[in-house]
């Protein structure tokens, strides 16, 4: 009788383990087996846990009685209450020998079992799934099972044992039987995405179809275990289509809404994959890419495909980069990995690690990620489905070898004998024995070998045996028609052994040969010309190319990794087994596996009963924790975790606080988990590295990196390692030959040399260094570049390129161009020609120089190809200790895509101090392709710090990131350099007893304060504010109550000068309404003063201004209002101005307060009215030059330190490196949740951040960290349900999502009402944190406990790139930290890039001195002061700059302004310069002339309507240019959006496509090409205003209000330039685009529309004939506005009536408002004037406006030639229903952001001539109002039509024409003279 047996898998092992150890000391059954032993021992059959043994009679009876004991033992263990199971009587072989071995192993399976899994094995009742397909599971559950040994009846195995090998053949099986459920899928029936990607196939094969349902239907998981080649890639491809369908709408597939990315375990398969889905996929245009170690993807091109193909470790760079693209990351709908079961590999952990990380983001960010794992059959399925969050009911499917596409026979045969030299040759016979079995047979077959020579060895031994035993006929290829077509191919090929084998039917295929070789050798065996291929286990993994019979050849391989050889992996073995079998062809594969004897039991095993995938992921816990930093971690990992925390630590990686369990990772911890470098490397770094040190000694420390620990160096490697050392190696190699880390060192001088190696085993370890040494290096760069070791940062740089491209820094720079010969180069090197020396030659020079007269153009172009720049620095001192650089960089070289690529050039960047040897400053830019073809400019701004003595110089340094011998060296030099005064002290804040309110000295002042007493900073400055008149600067930190301040000097006002007015001028619109709602009340209402807000948004009328005793202001309306002081009588009776936050001075919008001041004084000088100036700022450092600019003497400046706080400030600054914006501010994300945990974990939080896009991503970010606590809603202060019920009135979905967490968000792009929900909720504690823009700091004063800001840069639309905030900005946000009623200390958090981390460092606490910026916007502020006749000439100008503040930091901070010292002859020059080019610029706008004296200045129309409407002069240049007389409204918008006001319009990133996008919805087509630009955008926002149109994102929305806020009054200025030109066509198309911008509607749409919730589709409600129904008996379909009106007759039903058909009653109010609401006017017109000509008085003649036949007579006007008339037009209004109370004057205009005053523009012209010959404009009209225009008749006699318009400013639609008809006679005499005479008197009177 025979017996098969096999050894179980752990899970029944462990339990014999646990039986053993809690069996019975049992005698009997202990000698039974000593019985048993004995009897086994005389046996001389060897033993193997799998072999096949003959009983005799004896063994029989003792196996009986073995099995009693068995069983009663058994019943005992039943009655003890354990859960025993009857064990089958079934037939068992139980070789004791083998139990022992069984109890060994299962003892040592115990070790490496899970503790915790133990008990769930017990149970053998396995759960039946309904997809697993496992009959090993099935046969465990029957009764034949034993002690977890299963005994399969003999199933046909054959066995044969011979000296030489013993061989054990398992035949293939049968394959499963069909079930009754199955069903086939065919592709005919699946949707048209299936169909088009499965094109070319009938139906899915068993497997896909079972699998189909779950994969293309569902979002579920799944984990698929198939035999190989079972057809995985096309379930994969199913799971791909679902996620691909899920994102179709209308038919279009949104291909940026998804990424799908499929995770392959070598390049090769990365490689094949690519190709596979491309093909599939290409129908439906999805993209898919390779991205692998070997393709690198840029940014962009990662944006634009939608399936990635990469390995592990790839992915695992990508997702580390702390959040990397976090974009990227979030994007990935489908995570597809293949080859799950290489989790038992060394590359497992980062498998884990991936998976993990993938559900830890679905688990935070509660995103939908599926997840699909392919692997081969692997028994402990279960395990991995749990791992991969698999539901086993629904995603688990496992098929066993049944389900082989072709089924599989396998035979293993061990060799002997030990000697190697036998061994091999055995090897080779048994192995020809096989190749020849199955050639003779007819079939193809396949040899692995394990070494890329080795497959040339056996191949030429194979064949030689073949020769002599005179075989070789068999193997030749069959003389087919294609044969000698493949032959030639053959022959042309560069490989010699190729050439060789082919003839005879053999081939080989490895990674080294060529890849033509390689698809050429794959085409011909698949086209049967080669019978035997010898190939490496990579044609397994990476082609799919069958056979029939695969032979394995030896399973020792060599790992560089270990640096010895390692067994063969069984994954391995059943991939290459997988490829036996050509499904069209075979019936069954035949797959061969040859080793050694001792081996023979362990691959038995190993293929009959898989041995289950274990966890890798210990043994790199702490890389893998560095990459990840998660603190949420359960106790019993807790320990582990721990340990590694304190490793980590000590090595510098990261901080680890053991109190807390916080990690909070450094700058070396980041390098190392962005170059995946060991922990142990860096320890080496760290101990061993230093600022001064060689290449060479570079080199000695990278060949110590752990990476390479495994590197061993063997005997039969020394003498070629000599060899090489003495060739190539140009550095010494300390270590010598003799040391693992000499040999490193001299493989990687010999891979930069490009020496070759013969060694097979150093081919492998060099590939392996090289690639560790490029990325080890790099992190040594970045980190030195952290240490600000110059020399070492520039060597290592060098180092890193010098791997890259494998050449060394000595080289000639032209050697990194594959295109020139290296005869060439070695001769450039001979003649020492350096690039710069070849730039400056001739192409023929250089070819004579060569010798290669043609090589010359090569050269040159190679030459100009370098990257090279230009470098300017420019120096401004900002204190004397710090300076601001100006960097500008001008790239100097040709663009070549092929050499360059698409996107850009990267350098790095740094300022190095060569005698202090250190670095103050780096940076990483990039120049863009378009920046080098426009030779474009580009600008770095940075500061660093300088010491006294002035040091001599300093480098700015430019290295290539890419190239070798591309670096610019720019030298900033300090000769020159004057450094701004030392600054005054600050005031100090005396101990005085603090003031009781009653000082005020009058009840109602005391009433209005919550306060009793004033506190110390409020005290001190109390007498100078409240009893002198002198001008006061205060300089207070924020929160120091300088409102307060205010308060006093206003009070001040109104007890001594109670008829003058005071202005308070504050920077922002939203501090005026702050302050407005709070004097509202306490002011106004309580003392009953009158306040005005004048702002943009708010312009009261004159008598409001003239009535107001405050009037609160913004620095441009106060500027625009008191340029024409001469003729307002209410800025001359201010008597205060009180600037807030006037240290904005240094701002941009600084100008304006040194315009306000300069010209107050000026008023002030010419009234002889003192007028007193309050300034109130932050602390200042030179707040001497601001109050002597002030007029402010030693008793009105108080300028106290920053510390004087009224709550202490603790600041925190954190560095964060990274160059690039998003994923800097995501990398902040988890610092600023654990600043929130550790400052201020129940009290208010505020967090800053740069743009709205920033406040939403930072609030999801913070749920998401909130979702892994205890309490997700901790920060939530108010029961939930009260929440819900405000979250209902919200607008905004983010902010409804995030409200809900406790969190608010705040930016201008909220609603009105969200923005007042948020405020309140924050103000009352109900909400803790609140994210806000940098705005708010400004806006409103909301203080908290903690103040987190987060990143310090904001995109400057104008400059396209990211810049620091003022430094200003910081310091206020800051100043809401710490809340005075609650907190006795304040914390403030500041993450920002790690460059600036010092500068910040050095403003927080050291005021930042205030510059003027006067300078850009000089010629503006100058027009207005000429047009406004304070400047005359010349002289004048010099005179207006030295009142400005501007002058006076001239004098104290020269260097800052560009002047290189202060004699007065020097001043003198530069203000004439000055003041001379700015006037040219205006000469240049039209906007002055200079007198011929070349000093007087007369101001002209266009800079008189600049000044007036507050424009930049380019403007109005830009106006004159491009305005004719007849432009249509669709050139006069393109006009508009032109003006210089929108250039500061931002276009954000990725705007330029939303730009794009939104384009293509919209009427009026834009420049393709610019659509970066501001003034597109603003084109395109004011298109899509009047088209209504969806715009792209909330952002849009604000932008559309910047815009429209501007639009009017530009078009106001245009009219006035038409105007001024007389173009009537123009100026009427100005108000139509006027009338556009107010109603949002094209000027060619039915004015209907503009009604409120009137459509397009409601137009034909009012098309209806109306059939007489209403009394206006009016017919015909309603066409416009005032055919509406009139139908209406003022009743809303009838309105009603007829739209009640499609609109809701609410609706309907609202559009009846509207109509309800428009003006009806009447005209009357008549002329005065002097007709006959005796009489000297004028007469007045009406002028009929009916319109009545041309040739009545009657209305035909005559009037005299060439002479002056008055047209006098009566406008009255009619009431179309009689409202309540005073009208209100204001339009109703839903669509324009802000209050409107309704008017009218009275436009006469002549049509004809297309002449305007008056232009008036008319406010509103309440009932009746009386307007005059005066115009000359033409001078020739005859019939004139003069025609009126009345155009609306406001409505569309509402216009009215009259013509005039004018007969002329001749002039009379008198009339003549009178208007000369009244001519010459106004002429002197001006004189």
């Amino acid at each position: 009788m025979v017996f098969y047996s096999c050894l179980s898998v752990p899970s029944s092992k462990s339990i014999i383990v646990e039986r053993s150890l809690s069996w019975p000391n049992d005698y009997k059954l202990q000698s039974l087996q000593e019985r048993c032993k004995k009897l086994a021992g005389d046996n001389t059959k060897p033993n193997y846990g799998c072999q096949v043994t003959i009983q005799s009679e004896q063994e029989k009876l003792l196996m009986k009685q073995y099995r009693r004991e068995e069983k009663r033992i058994a019943r005992r263990e039943k009655r003890a209450g354990e859960d025993g199971e009857s064990f089958g009587e079934g037939l068992i072989c139980f070789d004791p020998k083998e139990l022992r071995m069984q109890r060994e192993q299962s003892l040592l399976n115990a070790r490496s079992v899970p503790v915790l899994g133990r008990q769930r094995e017990m149970d053998f009742e396995k759960i039946h799934y309904p997809h697993v397909y496992d009959s090993q599971a099935e046969a465990m559950r029957t009764s034949a099972f034993i002690g977890g040994a299963k005994m399969l009846l003999p199933e046909a195995i054959q066995r044969e044992n011979n000296k030489m090998y013993e061989e054990v053949k398992i035949p293939h099986s049968e394959p499963m039987p069909i079930g009754i459920e199955e069903k086939i899928v065919y592709i005919k029936d699946l949707d048209e995405i299936g169909q088009l990607v499965f094109k070319g196939m009938k139906k899915l094969n068993r497997i896909q179809s079972i699998v189909f349902e779950t994969a293309y239907n569902t979002n579920e998981n799944m984990l698929i275990c198939a035999p190989t080649g079972a057809g995985k890639t096309n379930i994969a491809m199913l799971t791909v289509l679902h996620e691909i369908r899920q994102h179709v709408q209308q038919g279009v597939i949104k291909k940026d809404e998804f990424k799908i990315v499929y995770v392959a375990p070598m390049k090769a398969l990365a490689a094949e994959m690519t190709n596979y889905f491309s093909k599939r996929l290409e129908p439906l245009g999805i993209t898919v890419k390779e991205l692998t170690g070997d393709m690198q993807l840029s940014k962009g091109e990662i944006l634009r495909t939608q399936m990635l193909v990469t390995t592990p470790e790839k992915w695992d760079v990508v997702t580390r980069k702390s959040v990397g693209d976090v974009a990227l990351s979030q994007l990935v709908k489908l995570l597809i990995l293949d080859e799950v079961h290489l989790l038992h590999e060394d590359r497992g952990p980062v498998l884990e690690s991936l998976v993990a990380r993938t559900l830890r983001q679905v688990e935070s960010t509660q995103s939908m990620i599926r997840i699909l794992g392919l692997s081969a059959t692997l028994p402990n399925y279960l395990d991995v489905a749990t791992f991969l969050h698999v539901n086993p009911y629904i995603g688990l499917f496992y098929f066993d070898g049944r389900f082989r596409p072709v089924p599989l026979g396998q035979t293993f045969i061990g060799i002997k004998t030990t000697n190697k030299v036998q061994q091999m040759n055995n090897m080779d016979e048994v192995c020809y024995e096989n190749v020849l079995k199955q050639i003779t047979a007819g079939h193809q077959v396949m040899v692995f070998v394990h070494a890329r020579n080795s497959t040339v060895r056996t191949a030429m031994a194979l064949r030689e045996k073949a020769k002599n035993n005179g075989h070789i006929c068999y193997f030749l290829p069959t003389q087919g028609p294609d044969y000698g077509q493949a032959e030639k191919q053959v022959q042309k090929s560069r490989n010699k052994q190729l050439r060789e084998l082919f003839p005879d039917g053999f081939s080989i295929h490895h990674a080294g040969m060529l890849r033509q070789d390689r698809s050429l050798v794959e085409n011909l065996f698949s086209h049967g010309h080669i019978k035997v291929l010898v190939c490496t286990a990579t044609l397994a993994w990476g082609v799919n190319l069958p056979a029939h019979a695969v032979i394995i050849k030896g399973t020792q391989i060599y790992a560089a990794k270990r640096g010895s050889f390692v067994d063969l992996g069984i994954l391995d073995v059943m991939q290459i087994f997988g490829r036996a079998g050509r499904p069209q062809f075979d019936k069954f594969g035949e797959g061969i596996i040859i080793t050694t004897h001792d081996k023979l039991s362990h691959y038995l095993t190993l293929l009959t009963q898989q041995n289950p995938i274990e966890s890798q992921f210990l043994e790199s816990l702490a890389d893998n924790l560095n990459a990840e930093m998660d603190p949420g971690l359960e106790k019993h990992r807790e320990q582990l975790v721990i340990e590694v925390g304190r490793k980590l630590d000590k090595a510098r990686m990261i901080r680890f606080e053991e109190r807390t369990g916080f990690f909070s990772s450094t700058d070396l911890g980041r390098i190392a988990s962005h170059y995946y470098i060991k922990y142990n490397t860096i320890e080496t770094f760290n101990e061993h590295f230093d600022a001064h040190k060689t290449e060479g000694d570079i080199l000695a420390i990278v060949s110590k990196a752990e990476e390479f620990e495994q590197i061993k160096v063997r005997e039969e490697e020394i003498e070629e390692l000599d060899v090489l050392l003495n060739n190539f190696c140009e550095l010494s190699a300390p270590g010598g030959v003799e040391n693992s880390y000499g040999k490193i060192n001299i493989l990687l001088q010999t891979y930069i040399s490009r020496g070759e190696i013969d060694s097979f085993s150093l081919i492998s370890d060099s590939a392996y260094v090289a690639q560790n040494a490029a990325r080890i290096v790099r992190a040594l760069f970045e980190v030195a570049l952290r240490k600000r070791w110059p020399a070492m940062t520039y060597r290592l740089l060098n180092l890193s390129k010098v791997i890259d491209k494998r050449l060394w820094g000595w080289a000639n720079p032209l050697r990194q161009f594959s295109v020139l010969p290296p005869s060439v180069l070695t001769k450039l090197e001979e003649k020492n020609l350096s690039v710069d020396k070849m730039k400056d030659m001739r192409k023929d020079e250089i070819g004579h120089m060569l010798r290669h007269v043609h090589i010359g153009l090569k050269v040159k172009q190679c030459v100009h190809q370098i990257p090279s720049i230009t470098m300017e620095a420019a120096i401004q001192p900002i204190t004397r200790t710090v300076l601001r650089v100006r960097l500008n960089i001008t790239p100097d070289f040709k663009w070549n895509d092929q050499v360059h690529g698409t996107v850009g050039e990267p350098w790095w960047i740094w300022v190095e101090d060569p005698t202090n040897d250190h670095i103050y400053h780096s940076e990483y830019f990039v120049i863009q392709k378009k920046q080098v073809i426009a030779k474009e400019a580009q600008q770095l701004v940075f500061t660093i710090p300088i010491f006294e003595p002035l040091p001599s110089q300093y480098y700015i340094r430019a290295v290539s990131d890419r190239w070798l011998g591309a670096e610019a060296v720019c030298i900033i030099n300090f000769q020159h350099l004057i450094l701004p005064e030392r600054h005054p002290p600050h005031t100090e804040l005396l101990d005085l007893q603090p003031l009781p309110i009653t000082a005020l000295g009058y009840r109602e002042y005391e009433a209005l304060y919550k306060f009793t007493h004033f506190n110390p900073i409020q005290t001190q400055i109390f007498h100078t504010l409240y009893h002198t008149d002198c001008n006061v600067l205060l300089g207070a930190p924020t929160g120091s109550g300088k409102t307060v301040a205010a308060e006093l000097a206003i009070f001040r006002i109104f007890n001594k000068y109670p008829t003058s007015k005071a202005v308070y001028i504050a920077p922002l619109k939203a501090l005026v309404r702050e302050r407005i709602e709070d004097w509202k009340v306490r002011i106004e209402e309580k003392l009953g003063k009158k306040i005005v807000e004048l702002t943009g948004d708010v312009t009261p009328d004159m008598r409001a201004i003239a009535q107001a005793d405050l009037i609160v202001t913004t620095p441009e309306k106060w500027d625009g209002v008191s340029r024409s002081w001469q003729n307002r009588s209410y800025v001359q009776k201010v008597a205060i101005l009180i600037i807030d936050e006037i240290h904005l001075l240094g701002d941009e919008r600084g100008p304006v307060l040194e315009v306000i001041v300069s010209r107050t004084n000026f008023i002030s000088s010419h009234t002889e009215k003192p007028v007193r100036v309050v300034g109130l700022s932050t602390a200042l450092a030179n707040a001497r030059d601001l109050a002597d600019w002030l007029n402010i003497n030693q008793m009105g400046l108080f300028n106290f330190r920053p510390s004087v706080r009224p709550v202490p400030l603790e600041v925190h600054i954190q560095g964060f490196p990274g160059q690039h914006y998003c994923p800097r501010m995501a990398s902040m994300n988890k610092p600023a949740f654990q600043a929130i945990r550790s400052h201020s974990p129940a009290k208010p939080v505020l967090v800053f951040v740069s743009s709205r896009r920033q406040t939403r991503l930072t609030a999801l970010e913070l749920i998401a960290f909130l979702a892994t606590e205890d309490d997700p809603k901790q920060w939530l202060k108010m029961d939930e349900r009260e929440m819900n019920d405000v979250i209902v009135t919200v607008r905004d979905s983010n902010l409804k999502l995030t409200l809900a967490f406790g969190i608010g968000m705040h930016h201008a792009g909220l609603h009105e009402r969200d923005r007042k929900t948020v405020e309140e909720l924050f103000v009352n504690c109900k909400i803790q944190v609140l994210i806000a823009t940098s705005t708010l700091a400004w806006g409103v004063n909301f203080p908290a406990h903690l103040v987190i800001v987060k990143g310090t840069e904001f995109y400057d639309g104008k400059t396209r790139r990211y810049v620091d905030y003022p430094i200003t900005d910081v310091l206020q946000m800051m100043g809401r930290a710490g809340r005075p009623q609650f907190d006795d200390q304040g914390k403030a958090v500041i993450l920002v890039h790690d460059i600036k981390k010092d500068f910040y460092k050095k403003f927080l606490y050291e005021p930042f001195p205030v510059e003027s910026s006067l300078l850009e916007v000089l010629s503006d502020h100058l027009n207005a002061e000429i047009a406004a006749g304070t400047i005359t000439s010349k002289q004048d100008a010099m005179d207006y700059i030295t009142w400005t503040y501007f002058f006076r930091r001239l004098i104290m901070n020269p260097s800052y302004y560009n002047l290189d010292d202060v004699s007065h002859d020097t001043m003198n020059k530069f203000l004439s310069n000055l003041v001379e080019r700015s006037l040219i610029d205006l000469e240049c706008s039209c906007c002055i002339e200079i007198g011929e004296d070349n000093r007087s200045i007369e101001p002209l129309t266009y800079g008189r309507i600049a000044s007036y409407y507050y424009l930049k002069h380019q403007t109005v240049r830009m106006f004159k240019d491009r305005l004719k007389p007849e432009c249509s409204v669709e050139e006069l918008l393109s006009v508009l959006s032109d003006a210089e006001e929108y250039a500061d319009l931002p276009v954000r990133h990725n705007e330029d496509q939303m730009n794009s996008e939104l384009a293509k919805h919209l009427p009026i087509e834009v420049n393709p090409h610019s659509f970066d630009s501001s003034h597109t955008k603003t084109h395109l926002l004011l298109q899509a205003h009047f088209s209504r149109a969806m715009l792209p994102c909330p952002d849009y929305a604000t932008d559309t209000k910047t815009v429209l806020d501007q639009s009017v009054r530009i078009c106001q200025a245009m009219l006035d330039v038409a105007a001024n030109q007389g173009w009537l066509v123009t100026a009427l198309n100005i108000t139509s685009l006027v009338q556009m911008v107010i109603q949002g509607r094209w000027k060619h749409d039915s004015s209907l529309l503009t009604l409120p919730n009137i459509e397009q589709h409601h137009l034909h409600l009012f098309r209806k004939g109306l059939c007489g129904v209403y009394r206006g008996g009016y017919q015909g379909p309603i066409e416009c506005l005032p055919e509406l009106i009139a139908v209406s007759e003022g009743k809303e039903n009838i309105f009603a009536s007829i739209v009640d058909h499609d609109l809701q009653a609410v609706h309907i109010t609202q559009a009846w408002n509207f109509l309800s609401h428009l003006p009806i006017i009447d005209v009357s017109l008549s002329i005065k004037g002097c007709w006959d000509e005796s009489s000297q008085e004028q007469n007045e003649l009406p002028i009929p406006t009916l319109a009545t036949d041309m040739r009545d007579d009657k209305k035909w006007i005559k009037l005299h030639a060439d002479q002056e008339y008055v047209l006098q037009i009566n406008l009255q209004r009619v009431q179309m229903r009689h409202h309540k109370g005073r009208q209100d004057s204001k339009a109703v205009a839903p669509r324009f952001p802000k209050a409107k005053d309704e008017g009218w523009f009275l436009i006469l012209g002549e049509v004809d001539k297309k002449e305007l010959i008056a232009l008036k404009r008319v406010g509103y009209v309440r009932y009746r109002n009386a307007v005059s225009v005066a115009f000359y008749t033409p001078e020739t006699p005859g019939k004139y039509i003069y025609t009126l318009y009345l155009m609306s400013d406001s409505y569309l639609g509402m216009d009215q024409q009259y013509d005039i008809y004018l007969n002329i006679k001749r002039p009379s005499i008198s009339a003549q003279i009178s208007t000369e005479v009244s001519e010459a008197e106004s002429h002197l009177a001006l004189k």
